[in-house]
């Protein structure tokens, strides 16, 4: 088909994230006009379930009124204050009040930024200087993990590991160390108990920090879940196990809740869900549900007094962003943490997360289907060649783009991902009839893909 008018303007204009930039000048973009609850609507009228929440993010889904007449009433009082040079204003010192009500450990201060990549670069730079400050300057490594996603920018996507974040970036930066990837289902041995996998990562991490010297490991990042590698939960006993090794060298936790937080796994935070107990957090997303872009890192007390300890020796904290704690944004994320609270967010996603994941555990007796596993409202399927042996797809054929494309001509938006895996992230607010419906149209797009792998010769005979 030809392109329109939108998709031609596109075309010529817009160069896009995450896009095969060379295809995309023959198949345009699919252009979005509106949305309404889990709903997004295209330029020709047709009906999605958002089963991404865009990018694990629109908690509240779309049409939201109260965060648009926020947004209009704080932009009418105060449409930008900066915090630099000592300056404040409401929106954000309130924010910075109710985040560390909520935080799940012992908090100190909370530090804005803009996006998750923003807010994990700076937690790297936020270790730097704490460690600098207390005289332990050759603790500048920091300890990430194989399919971990921590962001984009120079210094975060060092962080993630996920080849087409590093390939022609010259990426990633030397201070970066990788640990396993914790994925039971692909990389337990035979007979091995996920206890015992856990045990076996966290002796493998204890055999990396003593290799490189714990005296130059500043931290450790990980994401209670592993999205953007693929939905991989962690295995049991995981977190328990690693943390241990962590404090016997004192290398601090930082907990990465940028798709995690708020409601999403069941807890207001995934490091509830899973055991964790880090000394500073990252927050984006769902914390305005994207509604407004804005970030926080939340750090403990001990970095707190460090950092401005640090900051009085030089004469100042050398860091921030020009819309860090925008008030719009930061009154937008208030309302939003009000909404969850006085709507009882976290009651209806465990009220409807097992019903949610009925349907996801289904899934995993399709043909195409080896793994499906989840948590609260957050789940992922692995598509494989041969169920018995795991045995993968040709990554050249991408069956879980493929699958995914099917899935969209269904009328629902999922996310491929590295290594055939597909997840499924959809608004809070989703309700059961809702997630039928979702999961109905995901396995006509799985039908089609198996009736597409199996013309193509792609299963294991």
């Amino acid at each position: 088909m030809p392109l329109t008018n939108m998709q031609m303007r596109d075309v010529q204009s817009v160069l896009h994230p995450y896009t095969n930039l060379v295809k995309h000048r023959e198949t345009g973009p699919v252009t979005f006009v509106s949305g309404r609850g889990v709903h997004v609507f295209d330029d020709a009228g047709k009906d999605y379930i958002e089963a991404m929440a865009g990018l694990w993010c629109t908690a509240l889904g779309w049409g939201e009124n109260e965060l648009a007449e926020t947004a209009e009433r704080q932009m009418k009082q105060l449409a930008y204050g900066h915090l630099f040079a000592g300056r404040s204003h409401e929106p954000a010192i309130a924010l910075a009040e109710k985040l560390k009500e909520m935080a799940p450990f012992a908090n100190g201060k909370v530090f804005f930024a803009n996006s998750g990549s923003e807010a994990n670069d700076t937690q790297i730079k936020l270790f730097w200087y704490a460690n600098n400050a207390r005289g332990e300057t050759k603790r500048k490594k920091i300890i990430s993990r194989v399919k971990a996603y921590h962001g984009v920018t120079l210094a975060s996507a060092s962080l993630t590991m996920l080849p087409a974040n590093h390939r022609s970036f010259d990426l990633p930066f030397d201070f970066v160390r990788f640990a396993d990837c914790p994925h039971y289902y692909r990389n337990a041995e035979a007979g091995e108990s996920e206890v015992d996998f856990a045990g076996r990562m966290a002796a493998n991490l204890d055999r990396l920090i003593q290799e490189e010297g714990p005296e130059t490991i500043a931290a450790m990042i990980a994401e209670p879940l592993q999205g953007a590698g693929g939905v991989i939960l962690p295995p049991k006993g995981y977190f328990d196990a690693v943390q241990k090794v962590l404090s016997r060298y004192g290398i601090a936790l930082i907990d990465d809740e940028v798709i995690t937080g708020f409601c999403r796994t069941g807890n207001w935070f995934g490091a509830e869900t899973f055991g964790m107990r880090p000394q500073s957090v990252t927050l984006a997303k769902a914390l305005s549900s994207a509604y407004l872009p804005i970030s926080a890192v939340i750090v403990s007390p001990e970095y707190v007094d460090l950092i401005e300890a640090e900051s009085g020796r030089i004469g100042t904290f050398g860091h921030g962003y020009t819309y860090s704690g925008h008030p719009v944004a930061a009154a937008v994320a208030l309302k939003t943490l009000e909404i969850y609270e006085t709507r009882a967010i976290l009651d209806h996603v465990r009220r409807v997360s097992p019903h949610f994941q009925k349907k996801l555990s289904a899934l995993g007796l399709h043909p195409l289907v080896g793994e499906a596993s989840g948590v609260g409202l957050i789940g992922g399927i692995e598509l494989v060649a041969d169920k018995p042996t795991k045995k993968t797809f040709d990554a050249a054929k991408a069956v879980a783009a493929t699958v995914a494309k099917f899935a969209e001509g269904e009328g629902v938006i999922v996310r491929p991902l590295m290594g055939d895996r597909i997840a499924i992230c959809p608004p809070l607010i989703i309700a059961p009839g809702e997630i039928d419906e979702l999961f109905a149209r995901l396995t006509r797009g799985l039908d089609k893909g198996l009736d597409w792998a199996v013309r193509e010769g792609l299963l294991a005979p």
